[in-house]
């Protein structure tokens, strides 16, 4: 069973206190937001292997989000301060398989987690194209160093880079 002490060698790629206007009717913070802030821990995870805006700009490249699966699996509300880590899981030549874990500080309790499919685009025909040759080497360093820990990552089971 997998542990927010299992969590600490990865990286933070995102940290809020959840603000008022996050809550939806129940009084927990509403799915959107979820979403909101699993799509900037990504963001953060790409800057980790130089897939950044500067990068993309400069080769005419991006990421699509192909494939998404979240799991809640503890309310955040108001006022609550929440930490994501994040963990590459498998690369093929064009896409990639990753999770964000999201923790409510407070108590240290997991509040969601998030499996992800991506993959590199070509801006210029907007497909897919491989991974650049300029950033798959950090990428295979950091999923190297990922796949070395000692536990496996709750993937849904349905997704495949």
């Amino acid at each position: 069973m997998l542990t927010v002490d299992d969590l600490q060698p990865l990286p933070i790629t995102g940290r809020k206190t959840i603000p008022e206007d996050y809550l939806d009717e129940m009084g927990h913070m509403n799915v959107m937001w979820y979403t909101h802030l699993l799509s900037n821990a990504t963001g953060e995870l790409f800057e980790l292997f130089g897939l950044t805006r500067e990068f993309c700009l400069a080769h005419n490249s991006g990421a699509f989000a192909l494939e998404c699966h979240l799991r809640y699996l503890a309310e955040v509300r108001v006022d609550q301060s929440v930490r994501i880590h994040s963990r590459l899981i498998a690369r093929s030549e064009k896409r990639w398989q990753f999770m964000h874990f999201m923790v409510i500080e407070e108590d240290e309790r997991l509040a969601a987690t998030g499996e992800f499919v991506g993959a590199h685009i070509d801006m210029s025909i907007r497909r897919t194209a491989p991974i650049p040759a300029e950033i798959a080497p950090q990428f295979d360093e950091l999923l190297a160093v990922h796949s070395e820990l000692d536990w496996d990552p709750p993937l849904c089971g349905i997704m495949r880079p």
